[in-house]
């Protein structure tokens, strides 16, 4: 016969339960045992160590020579201006024929236009007075804008 026929699962639970309630001091055996177990534990679980990060590596794009002169970058700020002025005239020159072809539009569909802007131009004057009443108070505080 063999070791193993004479091992129970259900026989050693029934042993342990015995020895359990035969035992006055089997809480603080548990306790012992518990820290014991906790204390290998924690003496063999190594303590973690973090690399530190690695260096960034930063890569600068330059659009610009490095070497320009206060002269070349006030030029180049002049053709820029005048390049931004000109979009800003034709976009506004794209806004004017929207506005006509809207008109146009409207009249051809006969809606009364003069009356709309009429309207909106109120619209605008009165949400120019009311952003005017609503600065009031704080210019009173800071004092006019740009002094």
């Amino acid at each position: 016969m063999s070791f193993w026929n004479n091992v129970s699962p259900t026989d050693a639970a029934k042993d342990f339960a015995q020895l359990w309630k035969d035992n006055p001091y089997r809480w603080r055996t548990l306790a012992v045992a518990m820290a014991m177990t906790a204390g290998l534990i924690i003496m063999v679980i190594p303590k973690t160590e973090r690399a530190p990060p690695a260096k960034w590596n930063v890569t600068y794009i330059t659009t610009f020579a490095p070497g320009r002169t206060r002269a070349e970058i006030m030029a180049s700020n002049i053709r820029q201006q005048k390049l931004e002025d000109e979009l800003a005239a034709q976009e506004k020159e794209r806004e004017n024929l929207r506005k006509q072809f809207y008109e146009e539009l409207g009249r051809a569909t006969f809606v009364d236009v003069d009356a709309m802007k009429k309207r909106m131009a109120e619209q605008e004057a009165e949400q120019k007075k009311a952003d005017a009443e609503h600065l009031a108070p704080i210019e009173e505080v800071q004092g006019p804008a740009g002094k």
